[in-house]
């Protein structure tokens, strides 16, 4: 699998375009590149609500929050993978359909299924990720990376 394998529409649109950048930054582990994609007031909720990620369910605010969201997240994971099914656009916003693969320290992974939902604006800067995922499914998958029952 390569890191991001992309099995829905091709159609441009501008929040497409920033999730796809979004999803390549992550993979290449380009902190720096992946903050400057959001406007200086952006949000993530990921997941959204109350979480141990983000235990006030509030988001992380603003490019200092963001960049906490990746030194606490993204940073602990060795390689992330990202299969998108499906993409939805509409008003300034796109919903990806698919499966985020994170292989952790130790030989695990995790794979996470869900509804990603970036907002964007008029110059092209996310102004919001959502993500819709549940993390009692998402623990149910993990297992050792060379596992492929997942």
């Amino acid at each position: 699998m390569t890191a991001v394998t992309w099995k829905a529409t091709e159609t441009e649109h501008p929040a497409r375009t920033a999730s796809r950048r979004s999803m390549s930054a992550v993979s290449r582990g380009a902190k720096d590149e992946w903050v400057a994609l959001f406007a200086p007031d952006a949000v993530i909720e990921d997941p959204v609500g109350v979480s141990m990620i983000d235990p006030t369910g509030l988001g992380h605010h603003g490019h200092d929050g963001i960049r906490a969201f990746w030194d606490k997240t993204v940073a602990s994971v060795e390689r992330f993978e990202f299969d998108i099914d499906d993409s939805f656009a509409a008003g300034d916003e796109v919903a990806n359909v698919g499966t985020i693969h994170a292989f952790l320290p130790g030989g695990m992974r995790l794979a996470t299924q869900g509804v990603f939902v970036y907002r964007v604006g008029p110059d092209g800067l996310i102004r919001s990720l959502r993500a819709f995922w549940e993390v009692d499914r998402a623990m149910g998958t993990l297992r050792k990376a060379d596992d492929s029952s997942t």
